[in-house]
């Protein structure tokens, strides 16, 4: 089967079937990422109404496919690095955001569907209290966990909530750029690294020169792009960004140990001024229904978690986040036991979860 047809196909039964992921690799057929979160091949495509086997992948096929999908000048830069991010529009409507990258046993592509619209909060779950942050002037609000599990999306609801309702100017900087904004009330531009900026930290930098309100940074990935995020919290800008880290806490942890242990105590006071909200995703397999729910993490910097942050004694925020629920903060386990009893997920769900299985198996014992 030509490359093209084989590609088209397999991009259009990810786009009707709505799968979150599709994965091309050297010495595999092709998978996806179905609504459970699950990997699955997929054995068979349609062609010309007939039922055709899909085929092996070899290495030449994945050449022959990024060439597809990315410039010449992007193909070249992937040879050079064996690893390209970009973005790809399908047929002037559905666009993906793609890695490519090399393994042992050849090249491989990676590429995540991206929402034509954008989620609203509501739809995401984000309740009135996020609006109400998205609303300050200056402060840092993080979305982290592993990959796949909403971090973009949750920041793009924000920004297009801000966007839709304020007179602000906003700017974002991506690696590549996913959601496309239209300016409504408030005006917006999208850097993207290598088109428009050679990288994070420089863009960031010049954001203090090109009077934004909002500042997005797609991933805070490196000390000097932390640092300079954190600066343009202090200095009277609303930060959103990203990390990859599996809670709040950690979040805080990962920040701090990123920079050498003599510029620690500095960072740690200006996080602490800075920060204004953390929150830590993941989606789980849900029992009611064909598809995925977000289960949340959340910290709010009240006083007692700016004191903890200061002195180092991170590992006591687990405990003022769950005696905070009147502030809105939830820890996962917490959020999780929610979940389950409202018959949303389901009990090994729950267990693998759960970062103190002990306790969790306890009250999952005596709620029987």
């Amino acid at each position: 089967m030509d490359n093209k047809i084989l590609f088209e196909i397999l991009v259009s039964e990810c786009i009707k079937n709505n799968y979150s992921d599709l994965h091309l690799n050297t010495l595999h057929k092709p998978f996806i990422r179905n609504h459970y979160g699950e990997m699955e091949n997929i054995n068979q495509v349609t062609v010309d109404w007939f039922l055709n086997d899909t085929p092996v992948l070899t290495k030449d096929n994945i050449i022959e496919i990024i060439k597809l999908i990315a410039w010449d000048m992007w193909y070249l830069k992937f040879q050079d690095n064996f690893e390209l991010d970009i973005s790809y529009k399908y047929r002037d409507s559905d666009r993906f955001r793609v890695n490519c990258y090399a393994d042992t046993s050849g090249y491989n592509i990676a590429m995540r569907k991206i929402p034509i619209e954008i989620p609203s909060m509501d739809d995401l779950g984000l309740w009135d209290t996020v609006k109400q942050m998205c609303q300050k002037a200056k402060w840092l609000i993080l979305v982290t966990w592993p990959t796949w599990c909403w971090k973009s999306t949750n920041l793009a609801a924000m920004i297009d909530y801000i966007n839709t309702n304020f007179k602000k100017h906003i700017l974002t900087i991506e690696d590549p750029v996913e959601f496309w904004f239209i300016s409504k009330m408030s005006l917006v531009n999208q850097r993207e690294l290598w088109n428009s900026t050679h990288s994070f930290s420089n863009a960031i930098r010049a954001a203090l020169r090109e009077d934004p309100n909002v500042i997005m940074v797609w991933e805070m990935r490196d000390a000097e792009t932390i640092k300079a995020a954190i600066t343009l919290a202090e200095t009277g800008h609303l930060v959103m960004s990203t990390l990859h880290t599996n809670d709040t806490v950690q979040t805080i942890d990962r920040i701090i140990d990123v920079f050498p242990v003599w510029q620690q105590e500095q960072i740690r006071m200006q996080l602490a001024m800075s920060l204004l909200w953390v929150v830590s995703q993941r989606l789980l397999p849900r029992i009611d229904k064909e598809w995925r729910i977000a289960a949340r993490e959340i910290m709010i910097a009240n006083d007692a978690i700016r004191n903890l942050i200061i002195t180092w004694k991170t590992h006591q925020l687990y405990s003022v986040i769950e005696i905070g629920q009147s502030e809105w903060m939830i820890l996962m386990d917490k959020y999780l036991m929610v979940l389950y009893n409202k018959w949303i997920i389901d009990k090994d769900t729950l267990r693998s979860f759960a970062r103190d299985k002990d306790q969790m198996e306890w009250i999952i014992n005596n709620q029987q």
